[in-house]
C-alpha cells in the first residue's frame, strides 16, 4: 500500500474549522499523482503518449472529523482495473496523527487521448508498469459496465 504524508495547513481547513471537503478531494489527487510518478508514469511518459487521466466520480466516506495542526496520512490501492488499462480505480484511506481512519475515498477514472479527447486503452509500456504493482485481495478486473454503475446521465437546462 503507497502512503503519502500530509500536513493540514490554514487553507484545508474550513468554516467549521475542520479538514475541508476539497482538501480531501486535493489530498486524494495529490497521492494518485505522486503514486504514479514513482512507479514511472511522470508528466514525460504521460507526453510521449499525449495522454492524462480523466476522473469519472470520487466517492468519500466521512468517519471523523480532523483539524488543523496535525498531520495525515493517505494511502493508495489499485482495485481495480481493465483488462486493456483502460478503466481505473483506486481506493485511498485517511489516517490522523494516530494512525485512525478518519475517512475513505473511492474513485474510478479512464485515461484520455489529449489529441482525439477520446477514451483509449493504456499503451503497452504504461500496462506493464500498472502490472507489477501489488493489487489488495479485492482487486477486479473492470469491464465499460463498471463505469455506468451508478447510471447517472446529464439533465440539460434546456
Amino acid at each position: 500500500m503507497y502512503i503519502k504524508d500530509f500536513e493540514i495547513r490554514w487553507n484545508d481547513i474550513d468554516a467549521n474549522r475542520h479538514l475541508a471537503n476539497k482538501s480531501y478531494i486535493e489530498f486524494a489527487a495529490h497521492t494518485r499523482m505522486s503514486f504514479l510518478s514513482e512507479s514511472g508514469f511522470d508528466q514525460r511518459l504521460l507526453g510521449t503518449f499525449n495522454i492524462g487521466p480523466v476522473v469519472f466520480y470520487e466517492h468519500i466516506y466521512y468517519f471523523k472529523e480532523v483539524f488543523y495542526g496535525r498531520p495525515v496520512k493517505v494511502s493508495l490501492e489499485i482495485s481495480g482495473l481493465s483488462e486493456d488499462g483502460m478503466f481505473y480505480e483506486f481506493r485511498h484511506y485517511f489516517y490522523d496523527h494516530k494512525g485512525r481512519n478518519f475517512a475513505q475515498c473511492e474513485m474510478m477514472g479512464a485515461w484520455l487521448d489529449l489529441g482525439t479527447r477520446k477514451l483509449i486503452p493504456l499503451p503497452e509500456e504504461m500496462r506493464k508498469i500498472l502490472d507489477k504493482i501489488e493489487r489488495p485481495k479485492d482487486f477486479r478486473i473492470l469491464t465499460k459496465e463498471d463505469t455506468r454503475r451508478f447510471s447517472k446521465k446529464p439533465v440539460d437546462l434546456v
